[in-house]
């Protein structure tokens, strides 16, 4: 059976004997909180469990190392969905330690592409193009440091009121232990 199959059989069952009514909730944030957070599994429900929240009190976006590219790019715009449309009234940039972005190698990642099937000519038409793969996928050092990237595109967006809070903490993945690295009540630029 295939992972897509046991899904799907599992779901079948999870319908029919409704257990979902313990999730139920609406699209709007009860806590009225959103969080960027990174995509690491062993945060899956470390931190929602060591922040106190259950299903309903946040809305979640996820990006790798949670970090923001782009300010105009889709982890901004759903930052803003967030807040404009789903009542969200403050911000939340949670990294963590031992994050795989911190040891990431452009060079290895397109190597393992070209493993696994991708056309090294590819990665010509890209530079090509103007996409720059060692810039698009590097990593971070400091997990601080890039914490406080993120706050900072965050807090100087131009659709970002300067009346939002922007948190930044790290989470330790193991134990849930929360760090704060820039408080938004306080840290006004």
């Amino acid at each position: 059976m295939s992972k897509l199959d046991e899904i799907l059989s599992f779901n079948k069952s999870f319908v029919e004997n409704e257990l979902y009514t313990p999730y139920l909730t609406t699209k709007f944030p009860d806590k009225r909180i959103v969080i960027l957070t990174c995509m690491d599994t062993r945060l899956t429900e470390m931190l929602h469990k060591s922040m106190n929240f259950k299903n309903g009190d946040v809305k979640m976006v996820k990006s790798a190392g949670a970090v923001i590219n782009h300010p105009f790019g889709g982890i901004m715009r759903s930052l803003i969905v967030a807040v404009y449309e789903l009542q969200a009234d403050e911000i939340f940039v949670v990294g963590h330690y031992d994050c795989g972005m911190s040891a990431i190698q452009p060079d290895k990642i397109i190597g393992k592409m070209i493993d696994r099937g991708v056309d090294p000519h590819t990665f010509d038409v890209l530079k090509y193009s103007g996409v720059n793969m060692d810039k698009w996928l590097e990593g971070f050092s400091d997990v601080q440091e890039s914490v406080l990237h993120s706050v900072d595109m965050i807090r100087n967006h131009p659709l970002i009121l300067p009346s939002i809070p922007v948190h930044g903490l790290i989470i330790d993945p193991t134990t849930g232990r929360l760090d704060l690295v820039a408080n938004g009540s306080i840290d006004k630029d």
